[in-house]
């Protein structure tokens, strides 16, 4: 058997691969040039044509672009209402932010548990957490992966909830042939550079409730509004603005919307090479006992983020934290997402405890992201593939 490099040995790559990669390419930074050479970089029409873009390509009505996705998530927590005494039904494998936002409002974060077989939230385990307090859902688009809406909106219909779509890694991703972003009472946007597309920062909301759209576009600047309609004492004077509620500063500049707005216009080869990418690693690991595939629904029309690897862990003598300091060595850098949100200190420090949600517990031990991006070549690919069998027959149990 080839020794593994962990143990010694030489690696499958000499240079590293890591989980994700944004691919930034001329077009892109002359777009950011030229903006950067204009009157405007910020507050100008790069926002407006970005907003106008993200509509057309999600099929919203309405689209507010702001400076990143945890600034879109907290804005559509106040736009939904959320206050305290409420109760909000969250994720619980995801990122902190998607949990962070109910927090944000004063509200109480409720954690359902995961479908043990797509790793998103489970509808079934969302209606038992339901109380007279519970006033909205944030369901998150795991790996890319849509919801399973129709179960979702059956949900929220029976109860008057508000589904915010947390679709950080959606982005070009469709249920039932309907772009993510235009289903949701609001879905929220992340363009940091590991997503399929970036701003190098960024986000932002899509909604298709006018009156939501006007209380984002407030919020995120300031509460401050130019529109009579929305006033106190309004007037027709050109120069007066008028802060009606408490806001933020959450704007995007225009140079970022400009490299999201060239990003924007290779979501379709982007998206169609990580479903390359998807399709070869599951055609690779699909034979193989020592690791499990995610499985995906079949409305879902997946532009995947992530690509994880479950581990069968009984088939093998290691534990988790051993194949991935092996792969590690093998120069193929992987990453876990997530630990469950209410394992952080934080939220322990708010009594959350363990033992909450059972699968999502059971499937953060056993998982872990290997490399998906654009520019990934097949032999990059390859590679990664040679270095996962590589330790699986490693560490396969003989018996």
């Amino acid at each position: 058997m080839e020794q593994l490099a962990i143990f010694g040995g030489k690696p499958v790559r000499e240079t590293p691969i890591y989980y994700g990669r944004q691919c930034i390419e001329d077009d892109d930074v002359a777009a950011v040039a030229e903006t950067l050479k204009s009157d405007s970089i910020t507050c100008g029409p790069k926002i407006d044509e970005l907003e106008k873009l993200l509509c057309k390509v999600t099929g919203a009505k309405y689209a507010v672009a702001v400076c990143n996705g945890t600034a879109a998530l907290h804005l559509a927590a106040l736009a939904a209402g959320f206050q305290e005494g409420d109760e909000v039904i969250v994720s619980s494998i995801t990122f902190a932010a998607s949990a962070n936002c109910v927090l944000y409002c004063g509200a109480k974060p409720v954690f359902a548990d995961i479908d043990p077989e797509t790793y998103n939230i489970d509808p079934d385990s969302v209606q038992p957490l339901i109380t007279p307090r519970t006033r909205g859902i944030v369901a998150v688009d795991f790996t890319g992966q849509s919801v399973r809406h129709e179960e979702l909106r059956i949900i929220c219909k029976e109860h008057n909830l508000t589904l915010i779509e947390d679709a950080a890694h959606a982005i070009g991703t469709k249920y039932n042939g309907q772009p993510i972003g235009s289903i949701a009472d609001m879905t929220c946007f992340s363009f940091h550079p590991v997503k399929t597309v970036t701003g190098g920062e960024g986000g932002a909301i899509t909604t298709n409730d006018e009156n939501l759209y006007r209380r984002l576009m407030r919020a995120r600047t300031h509460g401050i509004t130019r529109i009579r309609s929305e006033m106190a004492h309004p007037t027709d004077a050109r120069w007066y603005n008028e802060q009606v509620e408490l806001g933020y500063n959450y704007r995007m500049t225009d140079f970022q919307a400009a490299l999201l707005i060239s990003q924007l216009h290779k979501l379709p080869k982007f998206s169609a090479r990580r479903k390359e990418i998807v399709k070869k690693y599951d055609a690779a690991f699909a034979g193989i006992p020592e690791i499990v595939v995610q499985k995906e629904i079949p409305q879902s029309d997946t532009t995947r983020h992530l690509y994880i690897l479950r581990l069968n862990l009984e088939k093998m003598t290691c534990d988790r934290r051993q194949f991935f300091d092996a792969l590690y060595a093998e120069n193929i850098c992987p990453q876990v997402h997530y630990l469950p949100v209410y394992w952080h200190s934080y939220y322990e420090n708010l009594g959350y405890g363990k033992g909450i949600c059972p699968n999502a517990e059971k499937y953060y031990n056993e998982v872990m992201s290997i490399p998906l991006y654009y520019s990934l070549t097949d032999e990059d690919v390859e590679d990664v593939v040679r270095a996962v069998k590589k330790v699986v027959a490693y560490y396969r149990k003989t018996c």
